[in-house]
């Protein structure tokens, strides 16, 4: 806890430094790019050491103990770690474990082994190959490279809080041009997040297994997934598709160890990460509640259009439109970065979607976290009451997990 602190803080002075010193307001490869990154790793490996030298077996979660590192590094693994090309300027965040199986060549052996733990003659001999998915992932590059140049002039989101569009639009057409604007917004996201991923394949990292058709799958340290995002029918659906590591990162070192609200304080944790523009502040707070509303929303009503195809397409669509509104309003702050034109955008929406997710988390009731999780346990526990012979299956996994990161 006291490296997460240190870390993030001196993340904080940094970034306060650069915001309120040198370029307010502006978009600049400094050094506090890498630096959230490198604060990323930092804390991430030190929960890691913590929780294999400090905590009982018993006390971690499936994941933790996956990740769990069991001896400390050397000063040469730490900084390679921290340090190393790949990564170094935007990412993508990877345990400790996995990136230590791809230095000792050991990242695909243990998924060469089948479920009876026997060696899948048909991998036996093969070495796996990114040169596909590293010519796909150049590809959506060059694409989201050429869309964002070319649409993104054609619609700034600044024009949202012009007067005279405003008092000119249509409410209707304000709605429509707000989604065009964030659509052409996301995808200089997609070639710095998909261009990332593609140097640490064409280094050989991010091996993640084999498909059913037996092609290799080197999405391990991918950071997003481009149509879940764009056809996203939920808000977590969206979270949970859009800049991966990182939600996995906030995940690991706050929602999971967070004893009081994980839900806020991961939001607040993930403000204070991005930097210190009021903006940010805007739209992880406006999250928190867009959260809790569609959580309530989904457990109460939901359920009422499981019963046929059709009414859980008109279901989907309808919460694809709500999902990709929501998303768009939240994150306006984020892009206009100042208090001022953030709140003038939107009282321009009269507060609209704060109302109603206020009205939602009030008057639709969802039980509390630790009850759903036991729940859960209970349900998944009687699936399992009469497979006896998953037992084995599990214990493979297992096996496999460590057979993973042994080098730790």
């Amino acid at each position: 806890m006291l490296c997460f602190i240190v870390a993030l803080g001196y993340l904080s002075f940094c970034q306060i430094t650069r915001v309120y010193v040198f370029d307010y307001g502006m978009y600049s490869a400094d050094f506090t790019g890498p630096m959230m990154v490198i604060t990323q790793k930092i804390t991430s490996l030190a929960f890691e050491i913590h929780d294999g030298l400090a905590r009982k077996e018993e006390q971690l979660t499936p994941s933790q103990r996956c990740l769990a590192v069991r001896r400390m590094p050397s000063l040469l693994e730490y900084l390679s770690y921290n340090c190393n090309f790949m990564g170094i300027l935007a990412g993508p965040t990877c345990s400790y474990n996995d990136y230590m199986a791809f230095i000792e060549g050991t990242a695909y052996q243990p998924r060469h082994l089948e479920t009876n733990g026997k060696e899948n003659g048909k991998y036996k001999h093969t070495e796996p190959s990114p040169k596909n998915d590293i010519i796909s992932k150049l590809c959506t590059c060059a694409i989201s490279l050429a869309i964002f140049l070319s649409v993104s002039k054609l619609c700034p989101v600044e024009r949202s809080i012009d007067d005279k569009f405003i008092a000119s639009t249509p409410f209707i057409l304000q709605v429509l041009y707000l989604y065009l604007s964030m659509l052409a917004t996301r995808p200089k996201y997609y070639f710095i997040w998909t261009l990332s991923d593609a140097i640490n394949n064409a280094a050989g990292f991010g091996f993640n297994g084999y498909n059913k058709d037996g092609s290799p799958r080197w999405d391990l340290i991918s950071n997003l997934r481009i149509l879940d995002i764009e056809f996203a029918t939920s808000f977590k659906m969206f979270l949970d598709n859009w800049n991966i590591q990182t939600a996995l990162w906030l995940k690991r070192v706050c929602y999971e160890r967070c004893p009081i609200n994980p839900t806020a304080a991961t939001f607040l944790l993930s403000a204070m990460w991005h930097g210190v523009y009021p903006g940010y502040y805007l739209t992880f707070l406006t999250g928190i509640s867009m959260t809790m509303a569609a959580r309530a929303l989904r457990h109460n009503i939901r359920p009422y259009f499981l019963g046929s195809t059709t009414h859980r397409s008109i279901y989907d669509v309808i919460t694809w439109a709500g999902t990709q509104i929501a998303i768009c309003y939240t994150v306006v702050p984020f892009v206009l970065l100042a208090v001022g034109p953030s709140l003038k955008f939107y009282r321009s929406w009269y507060y609209c979607i704060h109302i109603a997710c206020l009205v939602l988390v009030i008057a639709l009731p969802v039980k509390p976290r630790h009850i759903r999780i036991k729940e859960e346990q209970q349900q998944q526990n009687s699936l399992q009451g009469g497979l006896t012979e998953d037992h084995n299956s599990h214990s493979i996994t297992d096996n496999n997990c460590n057979q993973k990161h042994k080098a730790t």
